[in-house]
């Protein structure tokens, strides 16, 4: 029994060490952190590993908190080995209005916001900025948590992701509810130039036309999706947070 628990312990020292890797790899070549190096690099606290990452993102329109909440779950999950495209962590924020870039696609491995852009929420959940969410079917209503991009297919929606949910009761429901992403018209600069706002889906979240192709095929295949808004319910239901 000692014996297996030390082997236990030692495969989740090496875990740690592969993820700081993964984030850490080209730390030392970005400006924010030229001296820092992974022989050097000390941490007091989770927060302060989020925050160095975060920094080296420098992008004022994604939020720490939002990041730090993602970073939190990714590394729950990466332990438990559910993530197979680890080096990709997309981030939706629903605590932004539908008028701003609010979908984050971040590399890790690079340190590097790759792809912002807008992206629709249900249209049960709110007019502009969604305040209710849900894991019901035919809610009409966007699910927060994290997800599992899985495979892709072509319905009427053109190309289109499907998604797994990895939260009880929170939304794991999304292969039954057929929340995917796919892309739409009514998520456009156009839309909102005429509306004042997005268009809104059935749940979905759902993005531009432009280039839509290229983001599924950059995170299909089981890379980490975090969808954020700062819900007391969720928080209090989450087993990552």
């Amino acid at each position: 029994m000692k014996e297996n628990h030390q082997t236990e312990n030692f495969m989740e020292i090496v875990k740690k060490a592969f993820f700081i890797l993964i984030l850490f790899s080209s730390i030392a070549n970005k400006n924010q952190a030229s001296s820092l190096s992974l022989d050097s690099m000390h941490f007091s606290s989770y927060d302060s590993l989020a925050h160095c990452i975060y920094q080296s993102l420098d992008n004022q329109n994604l939020s720490f908190e939002t990041f730090s909440y993602a970073c939190q779950g990714y590394w729950h999950l990466f332990s438990e080995d559910a993530i197979k495209k680890k080096n990709i962590l997309t981030i939706i924020d629903f605590n932004k209005s539908s008028t701003e870039k609010r979908l984050f696609i971040i590399d890790l491995k690079k340190q590097k916001i790759i792809h912002e852009s807008l992206v629709a929420h249900g249209k049960n959940s709110g007019w502009d900025i969604p305040e209710s969410f849900s894991n019901v079917i035919n809610s009409k209503k966007s699910s927060l948590g994290f997800f599992l991009t899985a495979e892709t297919y072509t319905g009427k929606h053109g190309l289109s992701l499907k998604l797994d949910g990895l939260e009880k009761d929170i939304n794991d429901n999304a292969r039954k509810r057929y929340i995917v992403i796919h892309s739409a018209d009514y998520v456009s600069n156009q839309f909102i130039n005429k509306v004042g706002r997005l268009g809104r889906s059935f749940g979905c979240p759902t993005l531009p036309s432009e280039n839509y192709n290229k983001v599924i095929d950059l995170i299909k295949n089981k890379s980490l999706i975090f969808i954020y808004s700062n819900q007391k319910e969720y928080f209090s239901k989450s087993e990552y947070l």
